[in-house]
């Protein structure tokens, strides 16, 4: 067999000769199009200290290629003396509009402070467009709605980073995490706190904000959300946690993310030593792989008639002003053949080589909805870029081994589901932070397909594990 396939990139942002850097990407498809709304922050200097302004390149699909337009600073999109942080991005689609949650952060202050302090210094922020991001309004600061009381036992907070989801419901939900102070009383100093996962929630188009419940038990922190269609089973809410425990922890609720059930290790999704943020997204699965029986098992976790779900959105990056990305759709294309072949796909460049399908036969363990994750594989540091494929989401072992799209250091990301080429086979985008020799020299953007991706993730077994023990603290950076 030859070389692994890798899609091709495109550089959206990067580091600058004066040291301004770029970190922390995400990405949002907005309809129709569907236009790629890619964002970061905007540092000066790598430190999450020297954050300083968020930043937006706007994509259009054409052709089946990205046209990307100038990168600009969101102005709005900042607090007085407040650093701008954690772009995460969901779009209503009942109303088209478009909102950019970031926390805004005192001065230099940096996280750590405020977890040995117990003193948040940390203010729930969002700007909103109706016009699919060329312009925005004015930033509001929804802290005292969306936090409340819960601020006093928070050391500190923040968003995603990455994209929000919408349920068929209507309701919009952002990913969150806290520091929550568990023992105050210590010689007068914080005596213990703990990072737990939840979400910020609306119900009536953004117009109010709430906070659900933490995740009860494991620590978990920066996360995303996707929506697990289980047929008559119901709808599922997926979250899947940073953690400093060594891998992954999903979670998993039955109302909408009001509330969420005791989470649990995802062993086969390793995290590196100091741990790194990763990003899901959802789509229905090919309809040739779906069980033919009436539903699903949900197991003991079987929500007797959750309401329904429908995907969620996310977001991509560019390059220079006006001009076209890598990652072309590649021609005229057929329809799905049957079970086990997933149909055609997208091409990172013309010579790529078409990876064989050694998809595993259909069996009714599979849901009506599968995720892709995005996350370094190295264990030591953060190496490689890996994507997996989940078919059975909620199973923590249903993971496959990764298919590495970028060999080099790599860190954060955001995939989203763009929907289907020109072929009518569907078609993914991720953003994802990338360099030589540090992973914070570039944010890198590529395109592939579900076929790329079946193709791929048995190929290759994951890289092996360099056995260091991850340390006890969950801080991103």
């Amino acid at each position: 067999m030859g070389a692994p396939h890798v899609p091709a990139r495109t550089v959206l942002f990067q580091r600058e000769r004066t040291g301004l850097t770029y970190r922390v990407p995400a990405l949002l498809p907005v309809p129709p199009g569907p236009t790629l709304l890619a964002f970061a922050e905007q540092r000066l200097s790598p430190d999450d200290a020297h954050a300083h302004r968020l930043v937006q390149r706007t994509g259009t699909l054409a052709g089946g290629s990205v046209r990307w337009g100038a990168a600009r600073v969101l102005g709005t999109a900042a607090l007085d003396e407040h650093r701008s942080m954690n772009p995460c991005p969901v779009h209503d689609a009942r109303t088209a509009t478009v909102f950019l949650f970031f926390i805004a952060v005192r001065g230099h202050t940096p996280e750590a402070a405020q977890i040995a302090s117990g003193r948040n210094a940390a203010r729930l922020c969002c700007v909103t467009s109706r016009d699919a991001g060329r312009s925005w309004g004015s930033a509001r600061d929804l802290t005292a709605e969306a936090v409340g009381g819960a601020e006093q036992d928070w050391a500190t907070f923040a968003v995603g980073p990455g994209h929000g989801v919408q349920l068929r419901s209507g309701r919009l939900l952002v990913p969150a995490y806290t520091y929550r102070v568990d023992r105050r009383e210590c010689f007068g100093k914080i005596c213990r706190t703990s990072p737990h996962s939840f979400a910020f929630y609306s119900d009536d188009h953004g117009r109010t904000w709430h906070h659900g419940g933490l995740v009860p038990n494991l620590r978990s922190g920066e996360c995303q959300l996707a929506v697990v269609d289980g047929g008559q089973a119901g709808g599922i809410l997926y979250c899947n946690a940073r953690s400093p425990l060594g891998s992954r922890v999903q979670a998993l609720s039955e109302d909408e993310g009001t509330s969420f059930l005791p989470g649990e290790l995802v062993p086969s999704l390793a995290e590196t030593a100091r741990g790194c943020q990763g990003s899901i997204v959802g789509f229905p699965a090919p309809l040739s792989s779906r069980p033919r029986d009436e539903g699903w098992s949900v197991g003991p976790r079987n929500a007797p008639d959750p309401p329904r779900f429908c995907p969620g959105v996310q977001e991509p990056p560019g390059e220079s002003a006006g001009d076209m990305g890598p990652g072309r759709l590649s021609g005229p294309e057929e329809c799905w053949p049957g079970p086990g072949d997933p149909g055609p796909g997208l091409s990172g460049n013309r010579g790529a080589r078409t990876p064989e399908l050694l998809g595993p036969p259909v069996t009714l363990s599979q849901s009506p909805t599968w995720l892709l994750y995005s996350h370094p594989v190295g264990r030591r540091a953060r190496l490689h870029m890996g994507i997996r494929l989940s078919r059975s989401p909620l199973d923590p072992h249903s993971w496959t081994e990764p298919w590495v799209i970028y060999e080099g250091p790599s860190g954060y990301s955001d995939l989203a589901s763009i929907g289907p080429s020109p072929g009518g086979v569907l078609a993914f985008a991720c953003v994802y932070e990338s360099g030589a020799r540090v992973s914070f020299e570039e944010i890198s953007f590529c395109m592939f397909s579900l076929r790329e991706v079946l193709g791929n993730v048995r190929a290759g077994a994951g890289l092996p594990s360099l056995g260091s023990k991850p340390r006890e603290h969950c801080q991103p950076s």
